[in-house]
């Protein structure tokens, strides 16, 4: 699990594709995916805070806190732009953030409610991804988009079992992406 200063500094520009996009309406907004209690998926609007320093977001006292504080999986995916289909992915884990400097840094630049119910999270780096669409108009009717995508996985979470391959299923052979 890589630090989002970590992932930055591996993949900056990656890195600051990313923040862009998160932080393209000024202050963070995206889309955080939780794991319920039941392993279903939950989704909700946030505010992700980007500094040098990490990937983090307060979050309320809610169903998705409580998700976070039991099961700390999770995807954050960018508000999609008004004039584009670009788009910026992140995932891994969130563990609650303990130290009261950081959290009181944090809380002053974003402009955290400071009587608020609210739990500091910083989110660890898995996967990052971010997809491009160049956009050209091939006729009156017609848009050709052709995305680019770049992708990262964090390097020391790669472990040999998810370079085997899996089991073959109705004569295709899977293997999993490293």
């Amino acid at each position: 699990m890589a630090s989002w200063s970590e992932f930055a500094a591996d993949e900056p520009r990656l890195a600051d594709g990313i923040r862009l996009l998160m932080q393209q309406y000024g202050p963070g907004f995206g889309y955080l995916a939780t794991v319920r209690a039941d392993g279903g998926p939950r989704v909700h609007p946030v505010s992700p805070v980007i500094t040098d320093d990490g990937l983090y977001c307060f979050v309320i006292d809610s169903p998705k806190r409580r998700d976070l504080e039991r099961d700390g999986r999770y995807a954050l995916h960018s508000f999609p732009p008004e004039e584009t289909d670009d788009e910026a992915y992140v995932a891994g884990r969130a563990r609650p953030v303990t130290d009261d400097a950081t959290v009181a840094r944090l809380a002053l630049a974003a402009r955290a409610a400071p009587h608020a119910d609210w739990c500091l999270f910083e989110f660890t780096v898995d996967v990052a991804m971010l997809a491009r669409r160049e956009q050209s108009v091939a006729g009156p009717s017609e848009l050709a988009s052709r995305p680019a995508v770049q992708v990262w996985l964090d390097p020391a979470a790669a472990t040999p079992q998810a370079t085997r391959p899996l089991p073959a299923r109705a004569g295709r052979h899977h293997r999993r992406a490293a």
